[in-house]
């Protein structure tokens, strides 16, 4: 692939597959999901080799180090040689942890769970995500 000498920061992150499309990664840059040195940056800032930048994806955060400047979508072993995830570990595994759920699993052939089955199971994923009671004050 070629390489650019000028390139938007919209469609570097379009290109490097961390936006599915170029419209979701300029929108992102308008919302200020897209920082660089914890600035806002616009849609059409120019990137730069070397330059960091801080992404927000929901609840995930990852922070990039650019390697190089990629004009055109490319399938994503190709796209992770220009640029580097230098995301501090404790984020990545916070946003990891964030999505443990119970997995409930029923034996195969015990046939279909009954009332008692569905309550128990319903109990269990209400205490689950239930938040932890905070102490009443006292007066």
């Amino acid at each position: 692939m070629p390489e650019k000498e000028k390139l938007r920061i919209d469609k570097y992150l379009w290109a490097i597959r961390m936006f599915k499309t170029r419209t979701l990664a300029s929108d992102a840059c308008k919302a200020g999901r897209v920082k660089l040195e914890s600035n806002n940056i616009k849609a059409s800032h120019e990137v730069k080799i070397g330059e960091r930048y801080q992404i927000s994806k929901g609840p995930e955060r990852k922070v990039i180090l650019v390697a190089g400047l990629l004009e055109s979508r490319v399938d994503a072993k190709k796209a992770v040689d220009y640029y580097q995830d230098i995301t501090p570990v404790e984020q990545t595994t916070a946003f990891k942890s964030m999505f443990h759920a119970p997995v409930l699993k029923r034996d195969r052939g015990t046939g279909r769970p009954t009332k008692r089955d569905r309550r128990e199971t319903d109990d269990l994923k209400d205490n689950f995500f239930e938040k932890p009671e905070e102490p009443a004050e006292e007066h």
